[in-house]
């Protein structure tokens, strides 16, 4: 069968880290991030009916990555029980966040602020790809994990679902229960889901991390580290300014 060059599952032409088509996907990421901080006034100040639709817009969005993802697969014939299930953490926290969207739960986005942005993140920085721009693996890839990181920012930004301490310790949590259940699964269908069984085969952070399986104990600690310093350095710190700021200028009144 004959794909489309955009389509091929078997499309030769390798993705390369940090080529400028990845340089372009990483700064379009960071401008849409950038944007959203800077609107996340004029969002907040939007009918609750006007942003119940932006939610349900970029939930749609984000359910809609997944499934052309799944049917792409299919598409393709590439599907498999071993590599083409939900169950990495940057899919996981993709279809949660969706759900956050729609239902709005405090304890959900918790769990899933800090890993799902971080994990996006570190995937758009080092993504375990084999598609270069412009094949749609490669757009599908940085249009999903873009999507994890607003809409965790649109939840805590515009509809003011503040992180605390407890976010950190959510998302230990949420990373720990979701790798013993995708590692069972990885067990059971002799996969590697989540990299827990092996690294991948591109490179990632994991390859500073020691071999299997230090690496995981090793990202235990990155991921306490990197959440406690998201924590503190985008929402802890800039919030106690802010109210030096206000309190300083109601004290000149």
């Amino acid at each position: 069968m004959a794909f489309p060059q955009w389509l091929d599952p078997y499309d030769t032409e390798p993705f390369m880290l940090f080529s400028t088509s990845h340089l372009w996907a990483i700064s379009l990421t960071a401008v849409l991030i950038i944007l959203m901080f800077l609107l996340r006034n004029w969002l907040r100040s939007l009918s609750p009916n006007t942003r119940r639709i932006i939610r349900i817009t970029l939930a749609c969005v984000m359910f809609g990555c997944e499934s052309v993802l799944q049917l792409w697969y299919v598409y393709g014939g590439v599907w498999s029980l071993q590599t083409s299930l939900p169950l990495e953490l940057c899919s996981l926290s993709l279809l949660l966040a969706a759900l956050l969207l729609l239902i709005r739960s405090r304890l959900l986005h918790s769990a899933l602020l800090f890993a799902g942005i971080a994990g996006a993140l570190m995937a758009i920085v080092t993504p375990n790809l084999g598609y270069a721009y412009a094949h749609f693996r490669f757009i599908q890839f940085f249009a999903a994990h873009a999507c994890i990181i607003l809409a965790l920012l649109y939840m805590t930004w515009v509809e003011q679902m503040r992180p605390s301490w407890k976010s950190v310790l959510g998302s230990m949590i949420f990373v720990n229960m979701a790798a013993l259940i995708v590692y069972g699964v990885d067990v059971l269908l002799n996969a590697n889901y989540m990299f827990l069984r092996h690294k991948p085969d591109t490179p990632s952070v994991l390859d500073m991390l020691g071999p299997y399986p230090l690496y995981i104990l090793g990202e235990e600690v990155l991921a306490i580290v990197i959440f406690s310093l998201m924590y503190l350095l985008i929402f802890s710190i800039p919030e106690r300014l802010n109210n030096r700021v206000k309190r300083g200028k109601s004290s000149a009144l």
